[in-house]
């Protein structure tokens, strides 16, 4: 078990390593940032003081080390923007995200997963076909399409719930269904998948031949065992939150680390933008990681 830790420690390490590494050199090989956050006006003097204060003018094996050593410090650099401390921006942004994505994944857990229990309940039933087409449809469909949508008959034709900001709970609505329905169809093709392996295992064959009630023989014996890969499937949906936030963080206004990044993306933020990576790496790869970990020790026991 040790080396079992041992060993998803180093891959997550080195996962963050080689993902903060590509970001830092994609960023500065993409142009100046200095040209393009500074006016087209702007003398040639003032932009070389801009690249001096910010780091630019050096080699980029130098900027590269640098940032690594102030990484591992947790110092990720200061704002190009406002001069703020990077991270302190995304520590502020952090919470709407968490909010907005805990909230698309209870929304997600309510209707996929009873979705797709009585989809397996009911195999190659109506209720199954029925199911599956909602799924299908609620996977299928895009995130920023839906979101218009939303915006179109809930907010401008009904007029019933606000279309941007944070300031209340009625403003989680639209983006929570917007990121949880996508994740919901995915969550309810996967449960019905796991569902129906586990109804095929020879314990619930024997459950049902002692005349177990066959509530009791769902609730007890086929849901506990069919959660083991769930656990894993909800850690790996963890990045697609993160990754579908970016899209409807902007679309509702909704100031999490979704919109920042999109943010600092458009106005070459670099130490931002690096920030925001490093953060949604460590959380996509440790969720990752304990979704393989529930993974593993549902297969020794």
């Amino acid at each position: 078990m040790l080396r079992f830790l041992l060993l998803r420690s180093l891959r997550a390490l080195l996962t963050v390593a080689i993902c903060v590494s590509a970001v830092f050199v994609a960023l500065r090989l993409a142009g100046d940032p200095a040209q393009i956050m500074l006016p087209s006006d702007t003398p040639p003097d003032v932009v070389a003081y801009y690249r001096e204060a910010w780091g630019l003018d050096r080699p980029l094996a130098e900027q590269y080390l640098l940032y690594i050593a102030s990484a591992v410090r947790g110092d990720f650099g200061l704002s190009f923007a406002d001069g703020r401390p990077a991270f302190t921006a995304v520590v502020e942004a952090l919470p709407k995200t968490f909010l907005l994505g805990s909230s698309a994944l209870m929304l997600a857990l309510l209707v996929g997963l009873p979705l797709g229990v009585l989809a397996a309940l009911r195999h190659n039933r109506a209720a199954d076909r029925l199911a599956m087409a909602v799924a299908v449809f609620g996977y299928a469909i895009p995130v920023f399409f839906l979101g218009i949508l939303l915006i179109l008959l809930f907010a401008l034709k009904l007029r019933v719930l606000p279309s941007a900001g944070s300031d209340s709970l009625w403003h989680l609505i639209l983006p929570t269904v917007t990121l949880g329905l996508p994740l919901a169809g995915r969550l309810a093709r996967f449960a019905r998948t796991a569902t129906l392996e586990v109804l095929g295992k020879p314990y619930i064959r024997a459950a049902r031949g002692r005349g177990v009630m066959p509530l009791r023989v769902i609730l007890r014996h086929a849901l506990p065992n069919a959660a083991v890969p769930l656990l894993m499937f909800i850690g790996i949906e963890i990045g697609h939150i993160l990754a579908g936030s970016a899209v409807v963080e902007t679309i509702f206004a909704w100031p999490g680390i979704g919109r920042l990044l999109v943010d600092s993306v458009s106005t070459r933020d670099l130490s931002v933008v690096q920030a925001v990576i490093f953060t949604v790496t460590v959380i996509m790869v440790g969720a990752n990681r304990l979704g393989g970990f529930s993974r593993a020790l549902g297969g020794q026991a």
